[in-house]
């Protein structure tokens, strides 16, 4: 399955197919078709749900279908296609690797590929603190659920007022629990690097993963390209 092979190569092979699908030209249904077929396996192999990683991937859809809209009425509807298929088959390949794999993997992959230690250290925070975040807004939605509050007057200067009282008192929250965990990272030796339990290794799976995407994107698009 595609969840057990290395997260290096997960990404190595997403950037074989990012780099493919951007820069293949011309950009059409039948070429679209091909980049979709690749990526349509690697979601019948990972098992994941079909239906909701297209729908997810189209969350770049709003962005570019404005620049698409300008395409077409300028009489390039070539273009106008490629700048809704291009992001859209861009995203789902990156929700693909994502979903099949774990953020502290697919950092440390990022980490021992050579991407700055200080950008993976600064989205390794990121992404623990979102949940940070998320659990403290949880909590003062239960409490002030318990004591009867609602954020709904009749007057907009109120719910403004409301709102940001409610944002503040997040951020002060959110804040001082940051520097709890803060605290007890530095406690327990903390150097700056996000070491993985169980180090991941390479096997000739995740090499043939590495090679068939890679191959099969470029060969699509040089055959594309001729």
């Amino acid at each position: 399955m595609l969840h057990r092979r290395d997260a290096r190569m997960k990404l190595l092979a997403l950037l074989a197919v990012l780099v493919a699908v951007a820069t293949t030209q011309p950009f059409g249904l039948v070429t679209a078709s091909g980049f979709a077929a690749l990526l349509g396996a690697g979601l019948l192999i990972s098992r994941l749900p079909v239906t909701g990683v297209l729908a997810r991937a189209a969350v770049v859809l709003p962005f570019t279908v404005t620049f698409a809209g300008i395409a077409w009425l300028a009489g390039e509807a070539g273009r106008a296609f490629a700048l809704i298929a291009k992001p859209y088959l861009s995203a789902l390949a990156v929700l693909l690797v994502v979903a099949t794999t774990p953020m502290p993997a697919l950092l440390a992959a990022a980490s021992s590929l050579g991407v700055p230690r200080m950008l993976v250290l600064v989205l390794q925070f990121l992404y623990r603190y979102l949940f940070v975040v998320a659990e403290q807004a949880q909590h003062m939605w239960v409490a002030a659920q318990c004591r009867g509050a609602a954020l709904r007057t009749s007057h907009r200067a109120g719910r403004f007022r409301a709102a940001s009282g409610t944002l503040a008192v997040l951020f002060a929250r959110s804040y001082e629990k940051a520097e709890g965990i803060e605290r007890s990272m530095l406690a327990r030796c903390f150097d700056g690097r996000i070491r993985l339990l169980a180090p991941p290794r390479l096997g000739w799976r995740d090499l043939a993963l590495l090679a068939f995407a890679a191959v099969a994107a470029w060969s699509w698009r040089w055959w594309v390209a001729s």
